[in-house]
């Protein structure tokens, strides 16, 4: 990821937006926040700043997943949001494209990772040093050669869709990291982050915001 950085351009596509929270759908290949180096200095953060210039980073998806990802527009909301993530209050629900069809209609992934430091940033699953993740899945739609899936992340552990679906021998389509032959001849990782749910800083009400799916 050097000078191949050639994130999309187009004006910000925001799902929601009020005094202390604003949620925005992230295209694939854009960062979150900048990379090391002038040339990937373009990121959503900085998009966002442009125009919200009080916006704050509360969490961050992998460069080449898209969908919903929440800023806070105050430092209290911040810590509020940043308390309901660290104690896994949210809840995020992706939709994934995988290589072939599971077997069984629905399960859970139960695999502690760390990242393969030689490799990095991949990660790979470690039963000594890896951090507890869990996952749970469900086929949506079978395409025969591929499914879509449901994906419901316990944990939030680093590229931890992307190996649990790996692990169960199907890799998400278009995966650069992951995904071999076929599987990865995709034009992006086919893995969206389709809804959030939250409670609002302000007066905790249960929110849900979705971003539709590109694929």
């Amino acid at each position: 990821m050097s000078s191949d950085y050639m994130p999309p351009q187009g004006p910000l596509a925001i799902l929601h937006e009020d005094a202390e929270v604003l949620l925005v759908d992230k295209p694939a290949g854009l960062l979150s926040v900048p990379g090391k180096g002038p040339h990937l200095a373009d990121c959503l953060l900085s998009r966002v700043q442009a125009v919200f210039p009080d916006a704050l980073l509360v969490h961050r998806l992998d460069r080449d997943t898209s969908g919903v990802v929440i800023f806070a527009l105050t430092p209290y909301a911040q810590r509020h949001l940043g308390l309901q993530f660290e104690k896994r209050m949210t809840k995020k629900t992706y939709v994934a494209r995988v290589w072939g069809v599971p077997g069984e209609k629905s399960g859970t992934v139960d695999l502690p990772l760390i990242v393969d430091w030689p490799n990095r940033p991949i990660q790979k699953v470690c039963h000594e040093t890896g951090k507890p993740a869990q996952t749970d899945w469900r086929v949506l739609k079978d395409e025969q050669t591929t499914a879509r899936v449901r994906l419901q992340p316990h944990t939030g552990r680093s590229h931890q869709l992307r190996v649990h679906m790996l692990s169960l021998g199907h890799p998400i389509l278009g995966d650069p990291f992951y995904a071999t032959g076929p599987a990865r001849e995709f034009d992006r990782l086919m893995l969206h982050s389709q809804e959030l749910r939250f409670n609002h800083p302000q007066g905790g009400r249960s929110m849900k915001v979705r971003a539709p799916l590109p694929f």
